[in-house]
């Protein structure tokens, strides 16, 4: 299922000139680090394994340098992480020390320098802890998880250095600086006064002590997840492949055979294998035991089971943030978002959640009537779901799912996300190559990125597209490096990551319409660092209920007719998708929206619940059973993310308290949407975009998003562009 056809928005208006808001949020790759002390004593002894270290090393080679991702080994890993982090702190220590009076050229201008080798550092931790994790890759990341709180504290909690910060954030000379820089000054500042750097002695240590420990409890969930993803798989025999598409065997064998399991057929514990067998299977015990597995991902009663990882993350953030000030959680993590407060998005998913159970109930007595008329004698249930609206999409619409797949390979959709970039963005994406750029992993495929008209280099586009052991599941978006002119010119290093099963040798990868849409999704995330047009590095964050709005919007192109007509194309005959099997894709678009939307709506709630309540005693198992029952939760649906596997939410805080962020920024995505439809061009109009490359990807961070929005189209957004999409019923906008 996509990311967009799984979210829905309010069914009131929302303008966003009222909610203003900015990014102080750490980028999703972490920071590692040490005591000060600790760390300059390690970097003191052990000079040789600074010199020699790979991973401490800049990195060299063409395109303004590139990681040595072939080189990198996990022996390196914990001693660059200690002397990185000891380079950063005396790097801090040396900016808080300036006996000059602070301005925005001795304090912040360093602050954007500092931690050069870290930041190298962490680019390959990333690729451990996503790509290619392992049993010890977990032990280091187990061991320097606490360090990695430490450091971030010892960091925000210099008194000295945010002394320097707050004195040029309230100076008189914020009023002389560009906006740009006065973004850099305030998203500085905000960064320190709202993770603890006003708090003094026992808060000031207990801020230090929550933060340390809940760094070791989100390493544990997520490494209980993949542990569940790993250790469960279901393999089947020839003869209970009945209804299975030749595609999904063909790759479920590829899948045993890679695990030594040859003759047999593997559904691997991950969504883009558990859907499509959901889907297609007729057999209904199996699509149970399938359905369980991967529900039940950290909630099965053992070593890896999340549940008491969840009861005490909730009572640490509660704690930290009333230390602070803050009645809950949400509040706290709301309050520099587009929605300000959490009674504002929980108005969002609350106004609209009626309308997808009413859905669902349709949508059930659609397939209830199919089953009946089969003879099954079952009562539909959620391993039932997709199997019967598959049924339902065939009788309603006849539309196929795997007809339609027959005409989604793989590599035509990434040659399609390169001609809309050019088309949008005036980039050319050209195959570097082979062996001039390392990469981590033999599948992965690196391109050049440069401008079409001048060909000035861009950047790299890294492609990792296939599940394996030891990869996180799901899609996801990395930079690598990013752009900035302050210190001299970088050019961004971008990749795409996904988890398609690899097909047989020889024979095309054929994906579902949800997975298209979720890899254009993902697309949008890369090109939103690739067009960056910024001085400082920080302003290559974003606001996290708007950053997802860029990447939903690209979904829009997969079904524009230059597309259609030029790469969606059969895998055998190479024929164009024909016109009326396109017709019915359009006109079934809104099509099991119940299931989408509640689903979705579901984690969303439950993960706003769990934030604006006090957890005291909590029981997470309980609390999610009772909420969902409270709310009217069909019981032919579950969660899309279930509590105890929610990585979103509870293996980090990127996405904690801010789940709804997707259906705000849809709204903005279908608004967005119709004034392109609406242009002279279409969706290629090139002046609008322009409009959009100027104001809503190349300013990143350093324009606040509402103000960003309104540039681009002229007034705020609302929901009525949205609803139209969904097929739900618009609301009365007076």
């Amino acid at each position: 299922m996509s990311i967009r056809s799984h979210l829905v928005a309010c069914a009131a208006i929302i303008t966003l000139s009222a909610c203003a808001s900015t990014d102080t949020t750490t980028p999703d790759v972490e920071s590692i680090s040490n005591t000060a002390e600790e760390a300059l004593v390690d970097a003191e002894t052990d000079t040789a394994v600074t010199e020699d270290n790979v991973l401490l090393q800049a990195w060299t080679g063409p395109y303004g340098g590139v990681p040595a991702f072939d080189k990198m080994s996990l022996d390196d890993l914990k001693p660059a992480l200690e002397t990185a982090m000891a380079q950063e702190l005396a790097e801090i220590d040396a900016i808080a020390a300036n006996p000059e009076p602070p301005t925005f050229d001795n304090t912040i201008i360093p602050l954007e320098k500092r931690g050069a080798a870290l930041d190298r550092v962490n680019v390959y931790w990333s690729i451990w802890r996503s790509n290619k994790s392992s049993p010890e890759f977990r032990e280091i990341q187990r061991e320097m998880a606490p360090r990695i709180s430490e450091h971030r504290s010892a960091i925000v909690q210099n008194a000295p250095l945010f002394a320097r910060v707050k004195a040029v954030y309230e100076g008189a000379e914020m009023e002389t600086l560009r906006p740009d820089q006065q973004r850099v000054v305030k998203l500085t500042y905000d960064s320190f006064a709202r993770n603890g750097a006003m708090l003094e002695g026992e808060a000031k240590a207990r801020y230090a002590e929550i933060n340390k420990r809940l760094s070791e409890l989100h390493t544990a969930f997520a490494n209980n997840v993949l542990a569940d993803e790993e250790n469960y798989v279901t393999y089947l025999t020839q003869d209970q492949l009945n209804g299975l598409p030749e595609s999904f065997i063909t790759a479920a064998a590829s899948a045993a055979a890679s695990r030594g399991e040859v003759g047999k057929y593997a559904v691997t514990n991950t969504r883009s294998s558990m859907s499509p067998f959901l889907t297609f299977s007729d057999e209904r015990d199996l699509r149970e035991t399938v359905w369980r597995t991967y529900y039940n991902r950290g909630d099965n009663a053992d070593e890896y089971d999340n549940n008491a990882i969840i009861a005490e993350i909730l009572q640490l953030r509660h704690e930290r943030v009333g230390l602070l000030g803050y009645a809950n959680y949400a509040e706290w993590r709301l309050e520099d978002r587009m929605a300000g407060h959490p009674d504002t998005a929980l108005d969002l998913l609350e106004t609209v959640w009626p309308a997808a159970l009413a859905r669902v109930e349709q949508e059930v007595a659609d397939m209830q009537a199919i089953a009946d008329a089969e003879g099954a004698g079952i009562t539909i249930a959620p391993w039932d779901y997709r199997y019967y609206a598959e049924k339902v999409r065939k009788a309603k619409y006849d539309l196929n799912s795997d007809e339609v797949k027959q005409y989604l390979q793989l590599d035509k959709l990434r040659d399609a996300m390169f001609f809309v970039s050019g088309e949008l963005f005036g980039f050319e994406f050209t195959p570097v190559l082979e062996g001039s750029v390392p990469v981590f992993n033999n599948d992965v495929q690196v391109w050049e990125v440069t401008d079409r008209e001048t060909g000035a280099h861009i950047g790299l586009w890294y492609l990792d597209p296939f599940a394996r052991q030891g990869k996180r599941s799901g899609a996801w978006a990395s930079m690598y490096r990013g752009h900035s002119t302050f210190d001299g010119k970088t050019t961004v290093l971008s990749s795409n990551n996904s988890n398609f099963i690899k097909a047989a040798p020889g024979e095309p990868v054929l994906i579902s319409w949800d997975d298209a849409e979720t890899f254009f999704h993902e697309m949008g995330h890369a090109l939103h660092y690739l067009s960056a047009d910024i001085a400082y590095p920080r302003l290559n964050g974003g606001v996290r209920d708007y950053t997802e709005f860029q990447s939903q919007l690209l979904e829009r192109w997969l079904l524009t007719d230059e597309v259609i007509n030029t790469y969606l194309v059969h895998h055998e005959t190479g024929e164009p998708i024909p016109a009326d099997l396109v017709a019915k894709i359009k006109t079934a678009a809104t099509f099991n929206q119940g299931f989408a939307t509640t689903e979705y709506l579901a984690s969303a709630l439950m993960d706003m619940r769990y934030h604006t309540v006090d957890p005291t005693g909590i029981d997470p198992d309980a609390f999610e059973r009772e909420t969902l029952s409270s709310l009217g939760m069909p019981d032919e649906i579950v969660m899309r993310h279930r509590s105890p596997h929610f990585g979103h939410v509870f293996s980090s805080e990127g996405y904690s308290a801010g789940y709804y962020g997707y259906m705000w920024a849809d709204v903005l995505t279908s608004d967005a949407a119709e004034l392109f439809a609406s242009a002279p061009g279409g969706f290629y109009d090139p002046d609008l975009a322009a409009k959009m490359v100027k104001y809503l990807f190349a300013p990143r961070n350093a324009i606040d998003p509402a103000e960003a929005y309104r540039s681009f189209r002229g007034r705020d957004a609302n929901v009525s562009a949205l609803m139209r999409d969904r097929g739900f019923p618009v609301p009365d906008e007076n």
